[in-house]
């Protein structure tokens, strides 16, 4: 069965905008499609929901590029980033919300990248050829909201260096297939509810093809067996 990790950035639940759109895509991905798709959240602001990446596992890492042995506390350190990393390589698709905190990412998304974005796991590295992204044939979606800032606004309403940089995340872990849905703004908007309906159609346009690749993604894995 064909796996979507949808990764949750925002801590408001039931008043996230973000999680909202999220959700409105997940349910029309759903009904794209007679096969069921298996979906495992992940709430990345839920206690626990992430291990610190810190003195321990800096050193733990350092230690495997090196060829050093590690100490016990590094093992465990290093072995429950991976964990992080498997519950994200493991998925066929995934879908993003994110909103926009002072012009970038929430400080647990960047957490969680950081986590993830290792060398031999995420990417890899060729001196001649530089970096190489190893995520190739996955897809994703990545639902983005502001609530000043929209595209086109004066410098004085901020800038966007949240969907950029999530963007080229993407791109350099190999995720090329990656669509981008904004709804902004969500407060200084004389049409809320009229902006959050243009994201909703445009979501609700791209879940039939995106559900088709994940259909053919299940296929391919039962041919494979």
């Amino acid at each position: 069965m064909s796996a979507i990790l949808h990764v949750n950035a925002s801590p408001r639940y039931a008043n996230s905008e973000s999680l909202q759109l999220a959700r409105h895509f997940i349910d029309s991905v759903h009904a794209a499609e007679e096969e069921t798709f298996e979906v495992e959240t992940l709430n990345l602001f839920d206690d626990g929901a992430l291990p610190t990446f810190g003195r321990t596992a800096a050193a733990a890492k350092m230690a495997v590029f090196s060829g050093q042995d590690q100490t016990p506390e590094q093992i465990t350190a290093w072995e429950s980033a991976r964990a992080v990393f498997d519950q994200f390589a493991s998925a066929d698709a995934y879908v993003f919300n994110i909103p926009m905190w002072n012009a970038g990412v929430p400080y647990v998304l960047k957490q969680w990248i950081d986590i993830i974005t290792q060398p031999g796991w995420s990417f890899g590295f060729d001196p001649e050829k530089g970096y190489r992204g190893l995520m190739e044939g996955k897809q994703a979606v990545a639902i983005h909201t502001s609530g000043v800032y929209a595209p086109g606004v004066p410098a004085a309403f901020g800038n966007d260096f949240s969907s950029t940089f999530f963007a080229d995340w993407l791109n350099f872990v190999g995720i090329e297939d990656a669509m981008h849905v904004r709804f902004a703004p969500t407060v200084l908007n004389g049409d809320v509810d009229g902006t959050r309906k243009v994201a909703e159609a445009e979501l609700t346009a791209a879940a039939p093809v995106f559900a088709g690749k994940l259909s053919s993604v299940g296929a391919f894995e039962l041919v494979g067996e």
